[in-house]
């Protein structure tokens, strides 16, 4: 009998959910709330160091590093289009809310606390990043909002932006 070679097949990536773009003005007031508990947290941070100015870039950031789940942006621009890839692991697409503006992506992710319990009632396990995204992104030309195709996959935010007309990036071409 002659004998089969199992041949790697690498696992298929999981469909893509698109996701539907929010009105600006919307996600900004949803944003207000985030905005607030890091004014707050910095707040807390000034009066534990006995109200002592000058700190306060520091505390503000430290607010943010303790509130918001870091996150890696990558931008890359054609002759027609912005694409931006944002990584958020863990964020399923019901929790995170995205808006496009001509210069600007926002997005919000809230999400909630996750604890698996073994039969006893042992913590198997918790995630202690933070549950919250706020990000802003500028884009390097103006956009298209209405006809962005945003797509999530895999934990990857994906953004597909028709550049508006008259911002093309131009590529030389040598004259013979």
């Amino acid at each position: 009998m002659k004998s089969k070679k199992a041949s790697y097949q690498p696992p298929s990536e999981p469909p893509a959910t698109l996701l539907s773009p929010r009105n600006p003005q919307d996600l900004h007031w949803e944003m207000q709330e985030v905005q607030l508990a890091i004014a707050r947290r910095a707040y807390e941070l000034f009066e534990t160091r006995g109200c002592e100015h000058g700190h306060d870039w520091e505390d503000w950031f430290r607010a943010e590093s303790e509130l918001l789940r870091p996150v890696s942006i990558s931008i890359s621009e054609s002759g027609d289009r912005i694409s931006v890839r944002v990584n958020v692991l863990g964020f399923d697409e019901n929790e995170l809310r995205v808006s496009v503006e001509p210069r600007r992506i926002m997005i919000l992710g809230k999400r909630e606390t996750r604890v698996t319990e073994s039969e006893g009632g042992k913590v198997e396990y918790i995630d202690w990043y933070p549950d919250q995204i706020l990000q802003f992104i500028d884009l390097p030309s103006p956009v298209i909002p209405e006809t962005a195709v945003i797509e999530l996959q895999a934990g990857l935010l994906k953004f597909e932006l028709p550049k508006a007309a008259g911002h093309k990036v131009e590529t030389a071409v040598a004259a013979a």
